[in-house]
Formats: structure tokens, C-alpha cells, sequence
């Protein structure tokens, strides 16, 4: 039972890891209103939540390929899914424990993720 537990909190701390390195990421590219949400306790789906809002396409774009790049080249870690890249309005990136959302302030407003699991602790994000 213990190689589990020490498994579980290895995994929990990758996947913090991960979330912060994309949220610090999304920062240094002048994403607005960055926030990451711990969901541990609300979904056994995945483990944090990064949101994020650009002023347009091409900075969203930017800012996925950018966190991309450091999840998989840099990380280790392994995209599953991308959504929305084309519209770049609201841009999905699936890393399983990590799922990454990036919006245009129009499509934020909208579907209010963050209001929608409001309830969920937020965890600071600071770049270093």
C-alpha cells in the first residue's frame, strides 16, 4: 500500500508541476486573469484546470504552442488532445491530469469555467 501512496503523491506532484509551469508560461506571454484550479477533490477526470484569457488568435496560438512545447519537450509529459487551435477563440490542451484552457475575453465570459467550479481551490501562480 505504501508504493501506491508514494505513486498517488509522486503523480499529484507532476501534475502540480505541470499546471503551474503552463500557467507561469501563459503569464510570461501576457495571458490575462490566469488562475488554476485544483480538482482533485471535484473529478476523478483530471487533476487541475489552467484558464487563461489572450487578446487574440494569434496570441492564444502562441501561447499553446509555447506551453506545448514545454509540457512535452521539456517535461516529458504527452498531449492527448487539442481543441479549438484553428478557431483560436477557445483552445483546448488535453494532458490527461493537466487540461488547459485558453480564451479569447468573449468566450471566457461565456462559458465561465471558473465560475463553474467556483467551489474548487485556486492555487497561486507567481512567475519566479
Amino acid at each position: 500500500m505504501a508504493k501506491t501512496d508514494s505513486a498517488e503523491k509522486k503523480q499529484e506532484s507532476k501534475s502540480l508541476t505541470h499546471a503551474l509551469a503552463a500557467a507561469r508560461l501563459a503569464l510570461e506571454n501576457q495571458a490575462r486573469d490566469v488562475q488554476v484550479l485544483d480538482l482533485r477533490s471535484k473529478t476523478a477526470l483530471f487533476d487541475y484546470f489552467v484558464i487563461a484569457t489572450g487578446k487574440s488568435g494569434r496570441q492564444l496560438r502562441a501561447i499553446a504552442d509555447d506551453i506545448d512545447d514545454l509540457l512535452e519537450k521539456k517535461l516529458g509529459d504527452r498531449r492527448l488532445h487539442t481543441e479549438g487551435y484553428s478557431d483560436s477563440r477557445w483552445i483546448v490542451l488535453d494532458y490527461g491530469d493537466v487540461v488547459i484552457h485558453l480564451f479569447d475575453g468573449e468566450m471566457r465570459d461565456f462559458y465561465r469555467l471558473d465560475h463553474l467550479w467556483e467551489d474548487a481551490p485556486r492555487i497561486p501562480v507567481q512567475i519566479d
